[in-house]
């Protein structure tokens, strides 16, 4: 019991924290706003180039934004295994860490690509997707967000485009 407590925890946060960073921030951030964009898409950028080597603060704001769903949890989470929510919070941090390796610099042995895509898990070949193409791969860490942030993606843009008509109008 206490190990499936620990596990319990971990999974909740991690696919509750995505969930709410996918549809409440990054895809809203894709598409009204550009902070997102310009400090995680630009051209040739690697984890370590954007996250490690540039002196700019506004790196930390969009990694703190990306990374607060998953701390909006813990004191709830804590209250039922204060271990399960390390964990989660500590496997959050390395599949961070973990996607953003340049698909150039290594290949998910195959073992390890099975394993996450029948646990629905992003690979860092799948993360690079998005990188590539920002309208594909939502989803940080579980790829079943893909399909649905697409689709709110979708609805964003129809909303922002009307918004957009809407202020035309009236000048």
């Amino acid at each position: 019991m206490f190990i499936f407590k620990i596990i319990l925890v971990a999974v909740i946060l991690l696919v509750v924290g995505d969930f709410i960073s996918t549809f409440f921030y990054h895809v809203p951030e894709h598409v009204f706003g550009k902070f997102h964009t310009i400090v995680h898409h630009g051209k040739n950028r690697s984890f370590i180039h954007y996250a490690i080597l540039t002196r700019n603060p506004l790196v930390l704001v969009d990694g703190f934004l990306g990374a607060l769903p998953y701390f909006l949890f813990v004191p709830w989470l804590w209250k039922i295994s204060a271990i399960g929510t390390v964990l989660g919070v500590i496997l959050a941090e390395l599949h961070v860490i973990w996607r953003h390796i340049p698909p150039i610099k290594w290949t998910t042995p195959k073992a390890i690509k099975f394993l996450c895509d029948c646990c629905f898990i992003t690979t860092p070949e799948k993360h690079w997707l998005h990188h590539q193409n920002s309208n594909l791969a939502y989803g940080d860490i579980f790829t079943f967000y893909d399909r649905p942030a697409q689709a709110w993606m979708r609805l964003l843009i129809q909303i922002k485009k009307a918004r957009s008509k809407e202020k035309q109008s009236l000048t």
